[in-house]
């Protein structure tokens, strides 16, 4: 069994592709690195059988009909045989010396039999045009170089998630969860984090900068106007996490606290894309999200609408887009998203 298998969802990616898959190929004989190939039209699936024949004990090349981003993501999590499981978009790359620490944590804890269901590690806004990179930590919430569950978390800070770039997660829990993010759907990473978290007991946090996410491609899909554009499959994401899990019924209060955290802060962006679009449409749609929240659960309706970050929502008409329009600026420049 390999140790790690890293998954690359890969779409007309032959512009950038080589960047990603040369940096994981330092893992050796310990990795697979599962490219698939997403129905593309341009060189991607012959770059990725390249690849396969070139190293065929670390690269498979998988190749499927265009499902979109989570179908490949199903993918690659179908076919790995690693222990671990790790998506690296096929524009996005990791760092080296992080890349030997993970591979070494992960040795170690397997020789001590500490079985982990998560990994966590930081990651790095490659943001183009932007000389300082804003490097994600994870030092305020967890405690770092040690096995851990959920009741060693510090403190649970709004608006602070653990995303797909930051988790490597142990494959056969993902299985477990019941994981099969939709087709033809953007924003299913924030999906492949939150369905799986209440599975995880035991998990270990590497203060290391590992996950190199490039931000600023045209057309990318976090890109504002293109969030305005795909608002639909926003939503989408945000009612089937409302639907998937209920965090009241998860009973260890921190991993409670923070799935809440995480619904409202997507809650939120949601509801900000559609201020943003200024649509009549688009902010019936946001009417129509809160109310099926609060159809669905009242406790949650609450705790979302009047949270610090949902609380700016609960203000009426112009004056409370303005004052949430605002809120996400600020959060855009804190977390250097978008």
């Amino acid at each position: 069994m390999k140790l790690l298998s890293f998954a690359i969802p890969s779409y007309n990616s032959q512009d950038y592709m080589d960047k990603c898959i040369e940096s994981l190929l330092p893992g050796g004989g310990d990795v697979e690195i599962i490219i698939v190939d997403d129905g593309s039209t341009d060189r991607t699936a012959e770059i990725a059988d390249a690849y396969q024949e070139k190293y065929p004990d670390i690269v498979r090349a998988v190749h499927q009909e265009n499902g979109g981003h989570g179908e490949a993501v199903n993918t690659g999590l179908k076919n790995a045989t690693g222990k671990f499981f790790k998506v690296v978009d096929s524009d996005d790359w990791v760092d080296g010396e992080a890349y030997e620490k993970v591979i070494a944590t992960l040795k170690r804890l397997e020789e001590e039999g500490a079985e982990i269901d998560m990994l966590l590690t930081n990651y790095v806004y490659e943001k183009e045009g932007k000389k300082h990179k804003r490097h994600m930590m994870y030092t305020p919430l967890f405690p770092t170089d040690q096995v851990i569950g959920w009741e060693d978390m510090k403190r649970n800070i709004k608006g602070f998630s653990i995303l797909m770039h930051s988790v490597i997660y142990r494959t056969e829990m993902l299985r477990e969860s019941g994981l099969k993010l939709p087709k033809h759907t953007f924003y299913v990473d924030n999906l492949f984090v939150y369905i799986p978290l209440p599975y995880v007991k035991k998990f270990y946090y590497l203060n290391v900068d590992f996950y190199r996410y490039y931000i600023g491609r045209e057309g990318q899909s976090v890109a504002e106007q293109t969030m305005v554009r795909r608002i639909d499959q926003q939503l989408r994401v945000n009612y089937m996490m409302i639907d998937l899990v209920n965090p009241w019924d998860i009973e260890e209060k921190h991993l409670r606290e923070y799935m809440l955290s995480y619904l409202e802060t997507i809650t939120v962006v949601s509801t900000s894309i559609g201020y943003v679009s200024k649509d009549k449409e688009n902010l019936q749609k946001i009417q129509e999200l809160w109310k099926y929240i609060k159809r669905k659960d009242k406790r949650t309706y609450r705790h979302l609408r009047y949270g610090m970050l949902g609380g700016t929502m609960r203000l009426p008409g112009r004056v409370g887009r303005f004052v949430s329009l605002r809120a996400y600026r600020l959060s855009q420049r804190v977390w250097g998203f978008n």
